[in-house]
């Protein structure tokens, strides 16, 4: 982590995070098929409320850590409704778990795989989409070097901390944090969760 550090800190505009963050490791987290579906769930909701359904689905395999392919496909769709889940939600959880035991994701190599190849594999399942493969990359595979432009924290932070407002713009300016655009990504939203509220 400290040559990420020292990479992005030949971004002048990117010293005053690397001051107000604490530094961090990027580790991989698995089971890679749990992590895939907390980021399906945390789509589109808040954090808080993201990490209470994440819970309460969790809260539905009692005899398991978190639930594994056949033990999410087990439960009843009125259950995850329940849970908090919405029905588009559950068609696209229902599918991850197919696609992770009929479907065979579950032997997958995925360390083994660059990040388009993971990135296609993903994207293939029915609601996967890039947000969500990015999320996977970055926090699941722990890849260093992924930039999710389409992320409304990068893009806020973007706006914040660099003044940078236009997708295009934001890409063009993290291409100074090569190879380490998941860590600038990281700072960014991790700088945005330390400010007080307005």
């Amino acid at each position: 982590m400290a040559e990420a550090r020292k990479v992005l800190r030949r971004d002048p505009a990117f010293r005053p995070l690397l001051e107000q963050v604490e530094p961090f490791d990027l580790r991989s987290r698995r089971p890679y098929f749990w992590t895939l579906c907390t980021a399906i769930l945390a789509q589109q909701v808040s954090g808080a409320a993201a990490r209470t359904i994440i819970g309460r689905v969790r809260d539905l395999v009692p005899d398991r850590r978190v639930p594994d392919p056949d033990s999410l496909a087990a439960i009843s769709e009125k259950k995850l409704q329940g849970a908090g889940v919405s029905r588009q939600k559950r068609r696209y959880l229902y599918a991850i778990a197919e696609a992770f035991a009929d479907g065979g994701l579950g032997r997958v190599r995925w360390s083994r795989l660059s990040d388009d190849e993971i990135m296609e594999r993903l994207t293939a399942i029915v609601g996967v989409g890039r947000w969500t493969a990015e999320m996977f990359l970055i926090f699941s595979m722990r890849r260093p070097d992924v930039f999710p432009v389409d992320d409304l924290g990068v893009r806020h932070g973007m706006e914040r901390f660099f003044d940078v407002d236009e997708p295009q713009s934001m890409i063009e300016r993290a291409e100074r944090w090569r190879p380490y655009r998941s860590v600038g990504s990281l700072y960014l939203w991790r700088a945005l969760a330390a400010e007080p509220p307005a």
